[in-house]
């Protein structure tokens, strides 16, 4: 009997995945509401494969307390919550979902530029209270700014900077890009230019942040980076909260440092209410764009998903090597 422990949503799993192709000598063991590691071990400690939401722990505990374990996979393309040197250690795969969502991301990151840019929140709400030509004429005003006028500056170039990079060529905008290494083809495809970071932070209308939360990423977007910012710049995030000193974000939108930012997602999660980025000064209100970390969550990026998940634990099942291993077997 091959046991599967599911460290996710069950109603997910019901709807994206298609059970009625798994082998009937598998066993699932749905364990979205174990909240520690011992009620886990003494539910599915035998298990072979754990299938556990990008946001859910996968402890050294876990790992070193189940012995038949050979797969860890991740739901969606994080994996920073898994202990992906002891899976190693014990010659456990780890994978993900690698950019199986970039075109869902890509689009809600033009979402929130766009959102942010057209002060879709303030305007909504001034119609609502019978504001509508006072919002209409003071918008004029102060100026709105098109899309492709700006200067986009994407913080990394994986698939989902590479899709977003796709879908704001159109609108004319000007895109630079900073990551560890010049990707020549991109440039040259798309038209991008490489700058160093601190100077995509100062040149750039709007900076785009598309990184894997590391040890060198996170805390990247500081107090720092921020002060190079026009105070004009727009920052979004549809990576990782933990990449933005949210503290130091907090201050930059307070002290008009830069004019905005669209976050889709904040750190932790699931978000409090003693938030910082919750608690701003209510005349800044609106400089804050927030989406509950859906990025990536459309229909067909989950179907994707899961039906990777089964092929790989297939595989593995039949002593193959799966697809998207990030530990490194």
């Amino acid at each position: 009997m091959t046991k599967i422990l599911i460290l996710t949503s069950t109603k997910r799993v019901e709807k994206f995945s298609d059970l009625s192709d798994i082998p009937k000598d598998w066993e699932l063991i749905f364990g979205e509401n174990l909240s520690t590691d011992d009620a886990v071990l003494q539910a599915a400690g035998d298990a072979d494969f754990i299938f556990a939401d990008a946001v859910r722990e996968v402890s050294k505990t876990l790992i070193e307390n189940m012995p038949n374990l050979k797969l860890i996979h991740s739901e969606g393309v994080g994996y920073n919550k898994i202990d992906i040197q002891t899976a190693k250690e014990k010659n456990i795969y780890v994978c993900n979902n690698t950019a199986a969502n970039s075109a869902a991301v890509a689009e809600q990151t033009i979402l929130l530029i766009l959102g942010l840019q057209r002060r879709l929140l303030e305007g909504d709400q001034m119609v609502r209270s019978g504001q509508q030509i006072k919002a209409k004429g003071s918008f004029i005003l102060d100026g709105i700014p098109e899309l492709g006028s700006c200067h986009v500056g994407l913080v990394g170039m994986g698939s989902i900077a590479l899709e977003t990079a796709k879908r704001l060529k159109p609108f004319g905008a000007q895109l630079s890009y900073f990551n560890r290494s010049r990707k020549n083809t991109v440039e040259n495809e798309l038209g991008l230019s490489y700058l160093p970071l601190e100077v995509l932070c100062k040149q750039c209308d709007i900076i785009s942040l598309h990184l894997p939360v590391t040890p060198e990423t996170t805390g990247l977007i500081n107090a720092d980076l921020l002060s190079l910012m026009k105070p004009s710049a727009l920052l979004i995030n549809t990576a990782r909260g933990e990449l933005v000193v949210q503290e130091d974000l907090v201050a930059a939108l307070s002290d008009g440092q830069i004019a905005g930012a669209g976050l889709d997602t904040l750190y932790p999660e699931p978000v409090m209410l003693d938030n910082p980025l919750l608690n701003l000064p209510e005349n800044c209100h609106y400089k804050l764009l927030f989406s509950p970390h859906i990025g990536g969550t459309t229909k067909q990026a989950f179907e994707k998903m899961h039906k990777t998940v089964w092929a790989n634990i297939l595989a593995v099942s039949n002593e193959e090597c799966p697809i998207n291993i990030v530990n490194g077997l």
